[in-house]
């Protein structure tokens, strides 16, 4: 599978097919941001992956850590480190309040799948462990919206290190999808005496694998997953290492959306084009 096109999976090919017949039309997509976390191993590194539980949106796939960009995110002042939302804003091509909330999604989104924390007391330092029973009080408190991502940080003296987050890619639902999401792809490397941890609900399996080795079972059928995640793994195992890929990601524009789309729908083998 490469970028240029892949065979279409039959459920996708009826699917589109039932929806064009039908003359459905287009799902508006949620705005959502997802993060690539990753680890050195060695002289290599290591993606953390994890398993939607099967009753979710794309139930059953491997995927990273992330989701839907929530009101709060856009709506908050937070201490702030590094590029500020207008530069964002000029790599996503979006206004800076927009690209705010984007990056506040992927930091308050890793924390709550992983129990990752981006953040620090000041611009230079990241927190350290934040598996306690406190951070853990904190976090359950955030995924159930008592709370919002600025107040947690702001109660506990932390700036968003935005500069932890290296843009990666864009990719939009193909439009025969019921459910649709234009999501941020971002790469960031696993903060030093932190370690994630499986307190997602909306999880049931996590693993770290070197993103070949992930890419190459998930070919041979062992780990399901949908196209952007594969094609991101391909992607981050080509750049060799830990520098490479934040050499890449400054070269990337993650502003331009990938639009997924099934060509020769009715003929003998579609295919599903990935620009």
């Amino acid at each position: 599978m490469t970028i240029d096109g892949f065979a279409a999976h039959p459920a996708l090919v009826e699917h589109a097919r039932r929806f064009q017949a039908e003359g459905g039309l287009p799902a508006v997509p949620r705005v959502a941001a997802t993060v690539l976390l990753l680890r050195p191993t060695g002289d290599d590194f290591e993606v953390y992956l994890i398993r939607r539980v099967a009753a979710m949106t794309f139930g059953g796939m491997y995927a990273f850590p992330g989701g839907g960009v929530d009101r709060s995110d856009s709506q908050t002042h937070l201490g702030w480190a590094g590029p500020e939302p207008a530069a964002w804003g000029e790599r996503f091509r979006l206004d800076p309040a927009d690209a705010q909330a984007v990056v506040c999604a992927a930091a308050r989104e890793v924390f709550e799948e992983a129990g990752v924390l981006l953040a620090g007391p000041d611009a230079d330092t990241v927190v350290g462990d934040v598996s306690g029973d406190d951070w853990e009080a904190a976090r359950q408190d955030l995924v159930g919206r008592r709370t919002g991502f600025a107040d947690l940080l702001a109660g506990r003296g932390l700036t968003l290190r935005s500069d932890l987050l290296l843009p990666w890619t864009r990719w939009i639902t193909p439009e025969f999808e019921p459910r649709r999401f234009d999501t941020y792809f971002f790469v960031a490397l696993l903060p030093e005496g932190q370690r994630t941890r499986d307190v997602s609900g909306e999880a049931d399996h996590t693993l770290w694998l070197r993103p070949a080795d992930a890419l190459a079972r998930a070919e041979a059928g062992e780990l399901t997953m949908l196209p952007p995640t594969m094609v991101t793994l391909g992607e981050i195992a080509a750049a060799g290492d830990l520098a490479g890929v934040a050499r890449a990601a400054a070269e990337r524009d993650p502003g331009t959306p990938i639009l997924p789309h099934i060509e020769d729908l009715d003929g003998p083998e579609p295919r599903f084009l990935l620009r």
